[in-house]
């Protein structure tokens, strides 16, 4: 089995890791933030009775 050369080895590292920024950058962006409701929905806790 014949071995690869070095600069084979670098091309392959350089396109893989251009593949992979590539994708989590289209990741980051292609993700469009939802704006929060603007309504006060006040958080209600329930009262707690203790009867000893």
């Amino acid at each position: 089995m014949p071995q690869m050369a070095p600069i084979s080895w670098l091309t392959l590292f350089f396109i893989f890791s251009a593949t992979l920024i590539t994708f989590s950058i289209m990741n980051y962006f292609m993700i469009s933030p939802e704006a929060p409701e603007s309504s006060e929905k006040s958080i209600k806790s329930p009262s707690l009775n203790w009867k000893w």
